[in-house]
Order: C-alpha cells, then structure tokens, then sequence
C-alpha cells in the first residue's frame, strides 16, 4: 500500500489513477496512523512552500513522513513534494522544510536567461547525475518528463538529474530511502509510469 499524503495542496487523484495503472494499491490520506502502516509514502503538492510547511506543520503530518523517512521507508516528494523535503525555501521569504534531504529552494530566475519564461512549463529531457537512482531504472537518460515550477534546489549535493532550460536546472534528488522529482511522473506519459513503478519495488 502506498499512502499519498492529503494535506490540502496537491494533484492527489491524477497520482492514485497512474499508480492504480500500474497496479499498485494506493490511498490518499491525511491519517498518520494510514500513513504509519503503509509500506511507501509519496508527498505531492502544488502551490506555494511557506503555505504548504504550514499545512505540515499544523496537522502534524511532517513529523510523521519525517519520522517513517528515518525508519528506513521509501518516500517520495512531487514537484512541491520535492522541494518540501529539502532544509529551507526562500520562496517569499525564508521558509523551513522538512530537511530528510540537504539544500534550499531558490527561483529558477537565477540561473536561466532572463528572456525565458517562468514558470519552466512544458516536457524536458533529463540528464542523470552521478550513480543512476533507483527510481530511473527503467529509463533513458533523455527520457522527457513533464515540469510546472518556478523554483528548484539548489546547494544541494543529493541531485540524481537535472534539465537544461538555458541553464541546469535540478530534476530530482534522493538521499538513501528518500527521493524528490521536481517534474510530475503522473503527467509524464509512460516515462512517469516508470518511474512510480520503480519506485513501489524499491527496497525498504
């Protein structure tokens, strides 16, 4: 069973219909106890950071993922997801994550060329980094995946692929148990598939 975390910010049902595709058994869920007993945990989100933490924080539902992620389960963070797992955000100010992973969150403005667009919108291709994670053994490097953000890590030594978009920018990371895609695996076609299947057969 996979829980995929219900906190009030999120594409929670796209989520559930890719991993019942691929015939994983999967709940949405803002119940720590669920949570607790599932065997996987995946953290969507969509909106902004500061908002979201609040959200974590106020339902307690952050020191659960954090406390399961220390046990040894495998968690995964979504786009917003992503960047919540990391240490810090500095999106409209400074705010705190839940640090199972090193590095802050900063606006992509910084490291791209001013005249393109942001939100970073559209499908991009990855480049893997270092030792390829466990959650793109099914794919290519090149494979495309499909991205909506304006921010991403940065300062962060965990990167497993990154995008170019007139500059690097981070795709996904994954320290031990722990794995973030800055991209939507459930609106990345057969590719996004791949990856959620790789990702339920991991190891605990």
């Amino acid at each position: 069973m996979v829980a995929i975390v219900d906190y009030g910010v999120g594409n929670l049902f796209s989520l559930k219909s890719s991993l019942e595709a691929i015939g994983v058994d999967a709940v949405v869920t803002g119940d720590a106890k669920e949570i607790e007993n599932a065997e996987r945990i995946i953290l969507p989100g969509v909106g902004a950071f500061s908002d979201a933490a609040k959200k974590l924080n106020e339902t307690g539902l952050g020191t659960v993922i954090i406390s399961e992620a220390k046990k040894g389960k495998p968690v995964m963070g979504i786009c917003l997801g992503m960047q919540l797992l990391l240490e810090k955000s500095f999106e409209y100010g400074e705010h705190i994550g839940l640090g199972l992973i090193p590095g802050e969150i900063r606006y992509i403005g910084d490291v791209i060329p001013k005249d393109l667009k942001i939100p970073h919108i559209g499908w991009n291709s990855l480049k893997f980094v270092g030792e390829k994670s466990r959650i793109f053994k099914y794919l290519n490097e090149g494979d495309y995946v499909y991205f909506v953000h304006s921010y991403h890590a940065q300062n962060c030594p965990n990167v497993t692929a990154v995008s170019e978009y007139g500059g690097k920018l981070v795709a996904a990371v994954g320290k031990n148990n722990v794995y973030g895609c800055q991209f939507h695996p459930e609106k990345s076609g057969e590719v996004g598939l791949k990856i959620l299947k790789a990702f339920c057969e991991t190891e605990e």
